[in-house]
């Protein structure tokens, strides 16, 4: 079962991670991984601290919708299966083929490569290449992780019992959303947030897969903005122009409070006025998943180039990075994924129309 709004959703939040991804390579605010020394303006740490705490759980939830829907039509064996390919083929195999180029720049940029033997910088490259591929990694721990639930509620009991749940009940998700953030997050590696992320995907499987939960969404969606606009309000004064990315911050109330009611704002007026498909929105639906896996090379070339090479006035840079960002990684994707080998490496796809029968399923 797909539902249109979902998948415009997904692509619509893939979209978000390039612009955010934008902000944060040239970030000022001292978060690791960008551009060292560049130029930042205090605007574009804004935005990216806006989007941080609530896009990546909103994918989890749509995944976890998705993959109700996809067991629903799928054994178990099927559904690791696809899952193996789709997500954890691109995020091992891909590493080889197109990710070392991440990790190869990172250390560089990091004044690395001069410590590291020349024989071993490709592999050392190949493992530091991981980046943004962490989602589909924690995604396809999950879909295991789901497989096992399953297996032990084989009548299904606690997804009939999610379907009782009431209307109120909804915004007071974010207490336990609150609570997960606290736990299994890994040192540094701020984005490997094992807590919230898992419950986020549960949420989506066992909640939000409810067709009269998605309803109830949508019927709250005009309170849910305007607690989502006043909590944003208090989160930007709290942490705007800070470090979004520390554990004093994604560990608050406020940023959770402020996620959780994102998340559901966007589900909601998503379902009511974003549930209709055009020949855009298809293409971008079919090509959402290339794009995220692609899209990072293409941005730190990017990025590097212009501190390198240029001396631009800051809001150039930004620019000029997210119109290339956008423009060359969907020419890769085009490339790409009409190269067998390499799109079954680099998209875990195995042909044109198995792609094209995937998305549509």
């Amino acid at each position: 079962m797909r539902k249109a709004y979902l998948d415009n959703i997904r692509w619509s939040t893939v979209l978000l991670v390039l612009i955010y991804h934008v902000c944060y390579m040239f970030n000022g605010v001292g978060i690791l991984g960008g551009i060292p020394q560049a130029k930042s303006l205090p605007a574009f740490d804004t935005i990216a601290s806006v989007l941080y705490p609530w896009f990546m759980v909103l994918l989890f939830v749509v995944a976890g919708i998705s993959a109700r829907y996809a067991l629903q039509k799928r054994s178990a064996k099927q559904f690791i299966k696809e899952r193996a390919v789709k997500l954890l083929i691109p995020s091992t195999l891909g590493l080889f083929v197109i990710h070392w180029i991440t990790g190869y720049l990172n250390i560089k940029m990091g004044g690395g490569l001069a410590y590291i033997p020349k024989f071993l910088i490709y592999p050392i490259s190949v493992i530091s290449g991981t980046a943004h591929l962490w989602f589909i990694q924690m995604l396809f721990a999950f879909s295991c992780l789901l497989v096992l639930l399953r297996k032990a509620d084989k009548s299904d009991k606690i997804w009939t019992f999610c379907a009782k749940i009431k209307q109120p009940m909804l915004p007071l998700l974010s207490v336990f959303v609150f609570l997960a953030a606290q736990i299994l997050n890994m040192p540094v590696l701020t984005m490997y947030r094992f807590g919230i992320y898992l419950l986020s995907f549960l949420f989506g499987y066992y909640i939000f897969s409810h067709e009269r939960v998605q309803e109830m969404t949508e019927n709250i969606r005009l309170p849910m903005l305007c607690l989502a606009v006043v909590s944003m309000a208090v989160y930007v004064y709290c942490y705007g122009g800070g470090n979004y990315t520390s554990s004093a911050c994604l560990q608050s109330v406020i940023t959770n409070v402020t996620l959780w009611m994102m998340v559901l704002t966007i589900i909601g007026y998503g379902r009511k006025y974003f549930n209709r498909e055009t020949a855009f929105t298809r293409r971008l639906a079919k090509s959402g998943f290339g794009i995220y896996i692609l899209h990072y090379p293409v941005l730190i070339v990017t990025c590097g180039l212009l501190y390198t090479c240029f001396d631009l006035p800051a809001i150039w840079n930004y620019v000029i990075a997210l119109a290339v960002e956008i423009v060359m990684t969907f020419l890769l994707y085009e490339v790409i994924r009409r190269i067998p080998l390499v799109r079954f490496a680099v998209l875990g796809v195995s042909s044109l129309d198995s792609q094209e029968n995937g998305r549509r399923r």
